[in-house]
């Protein structure tokens, strides 16, 4: 039904001011989890727009909530830093390389096996402190070394490819990859994710400006984006204030949700 539907005309303000809220509601839940684009592609949809150029607007939009998000978190960017460094080389490839499969496959192919990643992803929250015992994860500062590293680059390039392919749960998925293979706590695993995410959806937009320029609504772009940049902002003091054990029901149950939304309503 939605491949048919053609957009046409400016933004009406009804429709901007939908659109912003949606993009402050997904840059919110983008920077304490992820998952904010399961908010904001179905209202694109909603209102008319066909699916690509909404997925390529989306993308670009919500890029912006990385801005504010990692301003509210400067004080633990250099506890970061080495891990943002390791991995967002193979993230922005990964997400090239998603972009580029979002324009050649079709959406079979790829998001068959979303649900099951996110349920993993959801699963390596609840666990991660367990695995980081076994692989001797115990420290914050213990070096990322042997297969630790490894398992870093590799889940870096793939969820960088899930982000360039879509993106709703990317936020997750980073949560539990760095969970399981780094000591890092939940807050600082946080700020890593609000870096690679929106570097990851950023990227993904330029492919698309440059291979599907046609396809970018640039007033829903710019919407979404005002409204991520105040949700980015926002979230950054939501997730700062959130105990340990309440953003990981908090991450589990918005796994849930987006599990449903993509088995049973996609």
């Amino acid at each position: 039904m939605w491949r048919q539907m053609v957009y046409r005309g400016p933004v009406a303000p009804l429709d901007a001011i939908v659109i912003i809220v949606a993009g402050l509601a997904a840059g919110t839940i983008n920077t304490v989890v992820g998952s904010g684009t399961l908010i904001t592609f179905p209202t694109l949809l909603f209102l008319g727009y066909p699916p690509v150029a909404a997925n390529i607007s989306n993308s670009l939009g919500l890029s912006f909530s990385g801005l504010t998000a990692a301003q509210g978190a400067r004080d633990e960017m250099t506890a970061v830093w080495p891990v943002v460094r390791l991995m967002l080389p193979l993230q922005l490839l990964g997400s090239a390389l998603g972009a580029g499969l979002l324009l050649v496959l079709p959406p079979e192919a790829f998001t068959a096996i979303v649900p099951v990643l996110i349920v993993i992803a959801a699963l390596l929250v609840i666990f991660g402190r367990r695995i980081n015992g076994w692989i001797g994860a115990h420290h914050a500062d213990a070096p990322l070394t042997g297969g630790r590293r490894i398992g870093l680059l590799v889940g870096a390039l793939f969820t960088g490819m899930y982000g360039g392919y879509f993106g709703a749960a990317q936020g997750v998925l980073l949560i539990g990859l760095l969970s399981a293979l780094t000591g890092l706590s939940l807050l600082r695993i946080n700020v890593v994710k609000n870096i690679l995410a929106p570097a990851a959806n950023f990227l993904a937009a330029l492919v698309f400006l440059i291979v599907a320029w046609h396809q970018v609504r640039w007033a829903v772009a710019g919407l979404l984006a005002i409204g991520a940049l105040g949700g980015g902002w926002l979230g950054a003091r939501i997730g700062r204030r959130l105990s340990p054990t309440l953003l990981r029901v908090f991450i589990v149950l918005v796994s849930a949700v987006a599990v449903v939304k993509l088995v049973w309503f996609s």
